[in-house]
């Protein structure tokens, strides 16, 4: 599948601020310093789509973005930032909560975890949450560039055995500066979401 244009539709917090248009979404999740702005860029091959700050947590509202004037691309607020309060991250709870609970047309969610680090409790909490509503989950390792090829086989297999990764949920590492397989990846997400 190829990307030839990609959008921003509007940004939301509650189910009645929604898109209305029934597209099939997919849905972004992942740690505030996770690199998800980065990755849609990527993806989208537009620098500043999704935007991106230097300051984690910065992300908080739903962005939902079309792509190709057929899907919707959503980007969720990122989760367990230290440097906010308790009551802002119950805040960011319950806005990604209700959309993963009320979302009509949302068909796969993809979990971005760092593919330098041990997946954190948040991201276990979010994959276990992700299976037991029975989404399509793919899991992305992000920063890939910054792990040396030995590291990346030892790593995969944390992530793995830490998330308990089903069999059919894939885990794919990928960089956003490099951008080394961008296109099995759009593949990967995309295609079967495209209008035939």
């Amino acid at each position: 599948m190829i990307i030839k244009t990609s959008d921003f539709v509007k940004s939301a917090v509650t189910k009645s601020q929604y898109p209305e248009d029934k597209r099939l979404e997919i849905a972004f999740l992942g740690r505030s310093n996770v690199g998800k702005s980065s990755l849609i860029n990527a993806l989208t091959n537009r620098r500043k789509l999704a935007k991106v700050s230097s300051t984690p947590g910065r992300t908080r509202l739903i962005n939902y973005f079309l792509i190709n004037d057929d899907f919707h691309l959503v980007d969720l607020p990122g989760y367990g930032y230290a440097k906010v309060s308790k009551s802002e991250k119950a805040a960011w709870g319950k806005i990604i909560e209700e959309y993963l609970m009320s979302s009509e047309t949302l068909t796969r969610v993809v979990l971005l975890v760092d593919s330098r680090h041990k997946p954190t409790a948040d991201d276990i909490m979010m994959y276990e949450w992700i299976n037991y509503h029975n989404y399509d989950v793919v899991v992305i390792a992000t920063k890939s560039d910054k792990v040396s090829k030995n590291d990346i086989r030892k790593n995969e297999k944390l992530i793995k055995d830490t998330l308990k990764l089903k069999p059919e949920h894939r885990l794919i590492f990928f960089s956003s500066v490099k951008k080394d397989g961008r296109e099995d990846l759009i593949n990967t997400l995309f295609e079967d979401l495209a209008s035939k």
